[in-house]
């Protein structure tokens, strides 16, 4: 009987929260093909560990599933094509389930923002997750299927100083809100995660300790969180969830 079959975009970083995804679609038997871009990790996170990719992979096909990794570039719209190629060359088969995970995060505001940042943005967290999804459409041949989208707090408060972030990411509403009826005539449900703030690296301490006094439960929100919630959304009990925006933040507080 074969395996599921999950791809997931942006898994660069072993504390990221791709990898928990990745991760933990292993350990629920599901196979895995995940794409990393070293160069944003260093340019834009300052991530030097470029074994990681290697490292996530191995933890994957410890859980006793194939998985397989390539390094792309989604910006490029080609790079689309030449992932479901490589998938169907190393699997025989297209994913079942497409978790767009990847994305640009580079802090602007109205006064600071260029032509370039925004560019840069919208390629990644708007144009490739679209074309994404249209590949996945196109190649889909199973009962049911599963897409999930990666969205920001955008609409849980203002984000002045994330402007390109934020526009691009808020797109996901309007993709998914508009196209899960299209999707639901296939089987395919479509959600959306915004996890709130992750504990992925990017924290300072005094960052730390002003989101914790925001959080009710004490604690802040991790990688695993999100892979959690992710797990019940590709299942097969979420058949009846589609079109949503999930805030799976635990209570998180935006405003004093």
């Amino acid at each position: 009987m074969t395996n599921r079959l999950a791809l997931v975009t942006g898994v660069g970083r072993k504390i990221g929260i791709g990898a928990a995804l990745a991760e933990r679609l292993a350990a629920d038997g599901i196979d895995v093909l995940f794409t990393y871009w070293h160069a944003y990790d260093r340019e834009v996170s300052s991530h030097e560990r470029s074994e990681d990719a290697d490292d996530i992979l191995k933890l994957c096909r410890e859980k006793n599933i194939q998985a397989e990794m390539i390094e792309l570039n989604i910006a490029d719209t080609q790079s689309i094509n030449e992932l479901f190629s490589y998938c169907y060359s190393v699997f025989g088969r297209y994913p079942d389930t497409l978790i767009n995970n990847a994305a640009v995060s580079i802090n602007d505001t109205i006064e600071t923002v260029t032509t370039e940042q925004l560019d840069q943005h919208y390629a990644v967290n708007t144009r490739a997750v679209t074309l994404l999804t249209q590949k996945f459409l196109q190649h889909f041949e199973y009962d049911f299927g599963r897409v999930i989208c990666m969205t920001t707090g955008w609409a849980q408060g203002p984000m002045p100083n994330e402007l390109s972030y934020a526009l691009t990411k808020s797109t996901m509403d309007t993709l998914v809100y508009t196209i899960s009826p299209v999707l639901a005539e296939r089987k395919i449900t479509i959600n959306i995660i915004n996890p709130g703030p992750t504990d992925t690296g990017w924290m300072n301490a005094d960052l730390k300790e002003v989101l914790l006094k925001r959080s009710p439960q004490g604690r802040i929100g991790q990688p695993a969180d999100v892979a959690n919630l992710a797990s019940f959304l590709v299942s097969e009990q979420a058949q009846w969830v589609t079109g949503q925006t999930i805030h799976s933040e635990g209570g998180f507080i935006n405003h004093f």
